[in-house]
């Protein structure tokens, strides 16, 4: 058994997990996209805001929409139709943001902003002990949170390493859990199987 990671945009996961080509999708983005697969809930995460220490975003105390959007950003690659969380923050505040680059992975974002190109709006949890050069501010009250779920089709049969790959990824999701939300027809059901269970915030 080996492992192999595929990156894409949400269609392009999609794309990918309807083919064949991957047993398993990650997706952070378009829950839409998966209504046809079943979708199961693996944990919150939220975004937050890396300047270089010589930003002037760097010493604001409470980050406002207002004051990022004086900025030109850069953030995830938009790979699909709709409004995502970033979108909605800023409309909601009637604010156009000057998105000057987009990529799919963030180490690409941090490069963008270590070259004073933009701010960056990634993951929080993407800052790491490493990027001692870069500044990170909380965004978590500007941005709604977004779920982390693990897709795949209703026909694929999962092995054993599939299940202990799901729940070393997110540890709630033991085998038992995991087999229930297989049997169920459609991810309504899928939800209301984990209201009881509080997922984590990355």
């Amino acid at each position: 058994m080996s492992l192999h990671i595929h990156q894409g945009s949400p269609t392009q996961i999609h794309d990918a997990l309807m083919s064949g080509e991957v047993d398993l999708a990650i997706t952070t983005e378009a829950p839409y996209l998966f209504d046809d697969l079943v979708q199961i809930p693996c944990y919150w995460w939220n975004r937050a805001v890396i300047v270089s220490p010589e930003h002037p975003l760097a010493k604001v105390k409470e980050l406002t929409i207002e004051e990022l959007g004086k900025y030109p950003l850069v953030t995830y690659t938009f790979g699909f139709t709709g409004v995502s969380d970033l979108d909605y923050a800023f409309n909601s505040a009637g604010i156009l943001p000057n998105i000057v680059f987009t990529a799919t992975d963030a180490d690409v974002i941090k490069t963008y902003v270590r070259l004073g190109l933009g701010v960056g709006i990634m993951a929080s949890m993407a800052h790491t002990a490493l990027d001692t050069d870069l500044v990170l501010i909380d965004a978590s009250h500007l941005f709604r949170p977004s779920m982390t779920n693990i897709a795949f089709k209703h026909s694929t049969f999962l092995r054993n390493y599939m299940y202990d790959f799901m729940e070393y990824f997110s540890p709630h999701l033991t085998r038992s859990v995991v087999e229930k939300a297989e049997r169920l027809r459609d991810n309504n059901s899928v939800k209301k199987l984990f209201e009881g269970i509080e997922l984590e915030t990355r």
